[in-house]
């Protein structure tokens, strides 16, 4: 079998909450973050991941990632993997896009990227490594990261350019999954938040 990616985006936290970027800035979850995280765990422990007992599991860092992770039920399997922390973003690191278009009326994350952070290249390259790796055996990967990141593996999972994640949004705690249909990389599911009761 093909191996798949599940990715698992972190429950809400205050500053997702408010549409404040948040990058490197390490954030707890707020009630309803962890509410999310378990209902998601809930789902993923039942059929048909069963728990997903052959799969590798990893996840960020950062503690709202790694909270949702142990909330869900997987930290006593998961690794922690710096290549799944957040785009940084640099200058605009805690703004809002309001406060941005303050100052650039024109921005755009997906096109402009941010001045004094990572680069659209270096988060293409590094969401192209960490697609490698999930390829490079023959087993389901679960991850737990962050909205931009893993819209990213979304984009560059079927061959398209950063870019492309402007048009697949992510909410707090879902799940979608990276899989194959007729021998090429496919989105199987995405941005399922029928869990929390959405």
């Amino acid at each position: 079998m093909a191996p798949r990616i599940l990715l698992a985006r972190h429950g809400q936290t205050e500053w997702s909450l408010l549409g404040r970027h948040t990058g490197r800035t390490d954030i707890p979850l707020l009630d309803e973050g962890r509410r999310g995280a378990k209902l998601l765990g809930e789902r993923l422990h039942k059929a048909p991941w069963s728990g997903l007992p052959e799969a590798e599991i990893r996840t960020s860092p950062l503690a709202r990632a790694y909270e949702t992770c142990e909330l869900a039920g997987f930290a006593d399997r998961a690794q922690s993997w710096d290549a799944l922390m957040e785009w940084d973003y640099g200058d605009y690191e805690g703004k809002t896009a309001a406060e941005i278009h303050a100052v650039d009326p024109d921005w755009f994350i997906w096109h402009d990227g941010v001045p004094g952070g990572e680069t659209k290249a270096q988060l293409s390259d590094r969401a192209d490594g960490i697609i490698e790796w999930v390829r490079s055996a023959d087993r389901d990967v679960l991850v737990f990261a962050h909205g931009h990141i893993l819209r990213v593996l979304g984009a560059r999972w079927i061959g398209e350019d950063v870019s492309f994640a402007a048009r697949i949004k992510l909410d707090p705690a879902s799940l979608s999954v990276l899989g194959w249909a007729y021998g090429a990389p496919s989105i199987d599911r995405w941005n399922d938040t029928g869990h929390l009761g959405t």
